[in-house]
């Protein structure tokens, strides 16, 4: 298995792109910690499903906009499997909005969510891995508009650039310690912030029409590619962004 005896650590852990990558990295051997913020139901039911498959799993609630929630998710994984092998900083939000009309409020909150979360638990889980004395890896799911302007959303995009560069600036700054810190970009993938085009024929189509591969992506293709980056079978990957957009940044336009 991928990611046998590691320890992993997802925020937003138990609903869509985040619920997805956490049932791959069980699947595959991961001991889980899933942070969530909202839908304990939803955690419950997750861990639940995970543990009575025979893997190993915990819920722990976190805000990511707190640094001292994020600790107590890598505490969680220290204190519960012995040690933390992978932070995924996948807890995000979008306002849909644009620059004229975005509010103090709104921006306050996408960057803090999207932006100062992934970067404190980069920080946080480096920590931790260098206190182990053992290398790590950080992923954070960022977006095709890390690097694709999207009108209309703009300080989603403001996020998504700034997790562009702190992937690029961290793994350079980590390399020496063994570190890796990898973004993984989806387009657009079948989720609720993309819920509305399950009711919009028109607008699905219009979106598919821009994707090379013919379809928007569901939640697994996304965590398959996640799995893959923890992996030691990425191992000489770091400072970059690994796009899973089904081509859609090279064949159609922004939207």
């Amino acid at each position: 298995m991928l990611l046998e005896q590691k320890t992993i650590v997802v925020t937003g852990g138990n609903t869509g792109i985040g619920e997805a990558i956490s049932r791959r990295a069980a699947a595959e051997g991961a001991n889980l910690v899933v942070g969530y913020v909202e839908a304990s139901d939803a955690a419950r039911v997750l861990v639940r499903q995970i543990t009575g498959s025979g893997g190993n799993a915990m819920a722990v609630r976190a805000d990511v906009r707190s640094v001292s929630d994020i600790q107590k998710l890598v505490d969680a994984a220290v204190d519960s499997f012995g040690s933390l092998d992978v932070m995924i900083n996948n807890a995000g939000i979008q306002t849909l909005s644009d620059l004229l009309q975005t509010t103090e409020s709104e921006f306050d909150r996408t960057i803090e969510v999207n932006l100062r979360g992934a970067f404190f638990g980069t920080q946080l889980a480096a920590r931790q891995f260098i206190a182990q004395k053992s290398p790590g890896v950080v992923i954070n799911i960022s977006s095709v508009h890390e690097e694709w302007p999207m009108p209309g959303n703009v300080a989603y995009c403001v996020a998504k650039g700034g997790i562009r560069m702190l992937a690029r600036t961290a793994g350079v700054e980590l390399g020496a310690h063994g570190i890796r810190v990898v973004n993984v970009a989806p387009g657009a993938v079948a989720t609720r912030l993309t819920a509305g085009l399950a009711d919009d024929a028109e607008a699905r189509e219009s979106v598919e029409s821009s994707i090379p591969l013919g379809r928007i992506a569901t939640p697994d293709d996304i965590a398959d590619v996640v799995v893959f980056v923890a992996s030691d079978a990425a191992r000489y990957l770091t400072a970059t962004t690994v796009f899973a957009d089904g081509g859609m940044m090279q064949g159609g336009s922004a939207r």
